[in-house]
């Protein structure tokens, strides 16, 4: 069975790539040459733990290629997929140009039946778009060939992509006809052999239950920040009520740890494309509002507790900051807390130096030369009056403090994921401040 895959960021690499891994032959097209070129070497536009290996394994194998031509990767293709970008307008809808794009192209050069499936996070109703578009250049062509559209969201989390794909949750598949259904059951019967649950329905149900899940997981996140913060005024410890209501069932241990606020590339827009549909539809999604307000507030938390620890003089102040993309294992740096709180101190006059894993070269295209980049995480700490944690990477969970306190000019940690225990700075004469705990101030 072959299949295609159009665009080659993160959600079509890693569709691709997962899919050719099940013994099927895949070809990634994408209009960006270069991408592919690099790609055909072995040079990947993202980061992702594995997949560089897999994306060798597969290509070698012959069941993984890469190419710019959409007339090639509609030959003899039985099932192509839209992983394209849906970036979000000035209004926060879904720009949908690049998706009605390929809509286009292939109800230009298809040549036979085709099952379009949408892996891209497309609003409510995109589906009817695709085929209207598909049609409209058959009808130029005067041609009868039929075809399907399909919705198949993915839910990949980033810096655990593989696995997720490989091993899902669920499986979620928007289908209008018995032939989709049958095509798309067979492309995921190695996960039916797995007891991983597909999960069919109509189409648009299956458009919605992406943004919705994206909707209801940021939700939780922006209400836990909200408890966190009533911890701080009210005395609480924001950890004791995070295991408290963990344990019950109804509600799980999951997306339930306050920090500094959501980034990334999927929360954001879907929160603020959800919320547009709402408004499209005279419907007001008072909770998403009020989620997506908390989120923009609480990106500003770590600078409101430096500000108030040097009592606002901050234009003689060096600070380090350890983490600069949205979240662990990903070099994603799109809505991250740490571009926020960057874009204050500078703004409020503070040397800021950073840190991240992965991150440094995405970070350098937004920051430049504002900010002064290291390679190792304690060459930021030099003469630095505070040390920040903005994600939470393995290699900050373990602190050593001898050469903190031989480095700092200050012993002042903030931390923004709470990985740290407050027992454990006071004992090694730190001032620590967290989210939603009781500081130590030293």
């Amino acid at each position: 069975m072959k299949i295609s895959i159009v665009g080659t960021g993160y959600v079509g690499l890693v569709t691709g790539t997962c899919f050719a891994e099940t013994g099927l032959h895949v070809t990634c097209v994408d209009v960006d040459s270069e991408k592919i070129k690099n790609l055909k070497k072995g040079i990947l536009p993202i980061y992702e733990p594995g997949l560089d290996v897999m994306i060798e394994r597969n290509a070698q194998q012959g069941r993984l290629s890469f190419t710019t031509s959409m007339r090639e990767a509609l030959d003899d293709c039985e099932v192509l997929f839209i992983a394209v970008g849906t970036p979000p307008g000035e209004d926060g809808s879904a720009d949908l140009k690049y998706v009605l794009s390929v809509a286009s192209d292939i109800g230009t050069l298809m040549s036979g039946y085709l099952l379009v499936a949408t892996k891209s996070t497309v609003p409510v109703g995109t589906s009817q778009k695709i085929s209207a578009a598909i049609q409209e250049k058959l009808n130029e062509r005067n041609s009868e060939l039929t075809f399907d559209v399909a919705s198949n969201p993915e839910f990949l989390k980033e810096g655990s992509a593989i696995d997720d794909f490989l091993k899902p949750d669920r499986i979620i598949i928007g289908v209008d006809s018995e032939h989709a259904e049958k095509l798309m059951s067979r492309l995921y019967k190695p996960f039916l052999l797995n007891n991983h649950p597909i999960i069919f329905m109509d189409v648009v149900s299956a458009e919605l239950t992406k943004y919705a899940a994206n909707a209801m997981l940021a939700t939780r996140i922006s209400f836990m920040n909200d408890i966190a913060n009533f911890c701080e005024i009210s005395g609480a410890d924001v950890n004791a009520v995070r295991r408290g209501i963990g344990s019950d069932p109804r509600i799980g241990n999951k997306f339930i740890y306050p920090g500094a606020g959501y980034g990334g590339s999927c929360f954001p827009k879907d929160m603020k494309a959800l919320i547009k549909m709402g408004e499209n539809n005279q419907y007001p999604f008072r909770l998403l509002k009020a989620a997506e307000e908390i989120n923009s507030s609480q990106k500003k938390l770590l600078y409101g507790k430096i500000q108030h620890y040097f009592q606002g003089k901050l234009d003689q102040v060096k600070i380090a900051i350890w983490g600069l993309s949205f979240k662990p294992n990903t070099d994603d740096i799109r809505e991250a807390p740490a571009l926020v709180l960057i874009d204050q101190l500078l703004h409020a006059g503070v040397k800021v130096v950073v840190y991240d894993p992965v991150a440094m070269n995405e970070a350098q295209k937004i920051l430049g030369d504002r900010v002064e980049y290291v390679s190792d995480k304690h060459d930021s700490l030099n003469e630095a009056d505070a040390l920040v944690v903005v994600t939470e990477w393995a290699e900050f969970r373990l602190l050593n403090y001898n050469i903190l306190s031989s480095k700092m000019k200050r012993k002042v940690v903030f931390d923004g994921r709470n990985i740290y225990e407050p027992s454990e700075m006071r004992e090694h004469g730190f001032s620590w401040f967290g989210i939603g705990r009781k500081p130590v101030v030293l």
